[in-house]
């Protein structure tokens, strides 16, 4: 049974509509290199605002702010990893290296600029076309 008849059969026409779209390489490495970097910038937010908290013990607003928006980012990173192994064809080492790349701060973007110099995010088609 093939993904689209999988999804087809829980009677999802968006999610194969969406998993078709994310899946086109441009698109998927495109989404992956904004859901990293913005990974990387949720973890700056978050750690200003445990700064705040915990060591000038003034607010706890940043780390109420960030918090979730860093979950949400982190959870969103790992979806869009998956989807980004499976369209590029990485095998587990680099998938687990990928997701274990969204537990050090800002790692997610060094692992972007890593594995797309290194030709794993795909073809930028704005380079392929010069």
């Amino acid at each position: 049974m093939t993904r689209r008849a999988a999804l087809l059969s829980l009677g999802s026409v968006e999610a194969v509509t969406l998993l078709e779209t994310l899946t086109r390489t441009g698109t998927t490495r495109n989404l992956f290199r904004t859901v990293a970097i913005a990974e990387a910038f949720s973890w700056a937010g978050l750690l200003t605002g445990m700064y705040f908290k915990w060591i000038a013990e003034t607010t706890e607003a940043g780390v109420k702010i960030f918090g979730p928006i860093h979950g949400g980012i982190f959870i969103t990173y790992v979806v869009i990893t998956f989807l980004a192994s499976r369209s590029f064809g990485w095998n587990l080492k680099m998938t687990l290296l990928a997701l274990a790349s969204a537990i050090p701060p800002f790692a997610t973007y060094a692992f972007e600029v890593w594995a797309d110099r290194g030709g794993k995010l795909g073809v930028d088609r704005t380079q392929a076309a010069a």
